[in-house]
């Protein structure tokens, strides 16, 4: 999506209602000067806000930015999709969780497709869906994972708008370009750091 300019009370005006959640994410390796401005993000949405949701994926990097930030203010409004059962127990402070091996995928078929145009994994997209559990087809787990963090499943909405971190030097690359991606096919407003980095105090 182009970088045009988006008033942050604009957008709160447009999606502070209930139900709405904001997806946060981005690359695992943040520039060290970028890294408290995503922190700032995440404090700044859910102080700012009164009834977004905020949602990560628990990965390193970006998304415990962002998720710190947000824990600093209301840890009960966010949550993470979890590639399994577990990941990175120690560092999630997230009020709600969800892992991938708990959904049944054969009912989520949406998922299932727009995992599979992720070029690189799209062979073990099928293999993981149909039972298979290895350490090929955990890679997988990753892009569903990210699908679902856009979409949803089952009783998760889908994500009203998402703030993404990105390598701008090399941009729309591996997940985070894959989610940037699903956002777009399903008409999922996003920003990157050249838009929300104007809404920081």
């Amino acid at each position: 999506m182009d970088a045009k300019p988006l008033e942050f009370a604009a957008f709160l005006r447009e999606y502070d209602r209930p139900g709405n959640v904001v997806l946060l994410e981005g690359k695992r390796n943040v520039k060290p000067d970028d890294a408290p401005l995503l922190t700032a993000l995440g404090r700044v949405l859910a102080a700012n806000s009164r009834y977004l949701l905020f949602r990560s994926g628990n990965a390193a990097g970006a998304d415990a930015l962002f998720a710190a930030g947000v824990t600093a203010v209301d840890a009960s409004r966010l949550q993470v999709i979890l590639p399994y059962t577990g990941h990175r127990k120690a560092y999630n402070q997230a009020g709600s969780s969800l892992a991938l091996d708990t959904i049944n995928l054969t009912e989520e078929p949406q998922i299932v497709y727009e995992s599979r145009l992720h070029k690189g994994t799209a062979s073990l997209i099928d293999r993981y869906v149909s039972g298979t559990r290895n350490a090929y087809t955990i890679k997988a787990s990753y892009i569903l994972r990210d699908t679902v963090k856009v979409l949803g499943a089952a009783e998760l909405p889908k994500a009203a708008f998402a703030c993404f971190y990105d390598d701008l030097d090399a941009p729309r690359q591996g997940g985070t370009g894959h989610t940037m991606a699903v956002c777009e096919r399903n008409d999922v407003p996003f920003v990157d750091q050249r838009i929300w980095i104007q809404w920081l105090p």
